[in-house]
C-alpha cells in the first residue's frame, strides 16, 4: 500500500477529478495527522460545504468524513506493521484518541488494532495458525 501523498496535478487531471477535489485530496494527504473540519477542506476547495459535500460525493463515491477516516485507517495499517504502538499510531493518524482509532480500525478491518499489529508486525513473533485463519476468513468470499 503506498504512502498516502498529494497528488500531482497530471494525476488528477488523469484521473478526471474537478480542482476543487484535488486541491482538497492533497490537503488530505499533507494533513491526515491532524483534525481535518469539513469546513476547512470546503474552504481549500473553494466552495461553500454543501456543495463540497456534493462534489466530493459524486467526484469520490463517498462522503468526505468516510474517506478521510480510511485514508487514516490505511495509514494505520502501515504503522503497526511497522511496529509502532497503538496509542502513538492513533496519534499520528489525526484520530481523536485511541478509543475512537480503535473503533473505526475494527470496524474497518474486523480486527483490533493490537491484534492487527500482533498479526503483522514485523518485530513480533510468527503468527499462530488460529490468528491466520480468523484474519483470512474475514477476507475471503
Amino acid at each position: 500500500m503506498p504512502d498516502l501523498l498529494p497528488l500531482p496535478p497530471c494525476a488528477t487531471a488523469a484521473l478526471g477529478l474537478p480542482p476543487a477535489i484535488a486541491r482538497a485530496l492533497t490537503h488530505i494527504g499533507l494533513n491526515l495527522g491532524q483534525p481535518l473540519q469539513l469546513e476547512e477542506l470546503a474552504a481549500v476547495a473553494g466552495l461553500s460545504i454543501w456543495r463540497f459535500s456534493t462534489v466530493f460525493r459524486h467526484a469520490m463515491g463517498t462522503s468526505p468524513h468516510r474517506y478521510v477516516c480510511a485514508r487514516r485507517v490505511e495509514r494505520a495499517e502501515k504503522l503497526l506493521r511497522q511496529g509502532m504502538s497503538v496509542a502513538r499510531v492513533a496519534s499520528e493518524t489525526g484520530f481523536y484518541d485511541q478509543s475512537h482509532f480503535s473503533r473505526h480500525f475494527k470496524n474497518a478491518l474486523g480486527l483490533t488494532p493490537g491484534r492487527y499489529r500482533a498479526i503483522n508486525s514485523h518485530d513480533s513473533p510468527e503468527p499462530q495458525a488460529s490468528d491466520s485463519q480468523a484474519f483470512a476468513t474475514r477476507f475471503s468470499a
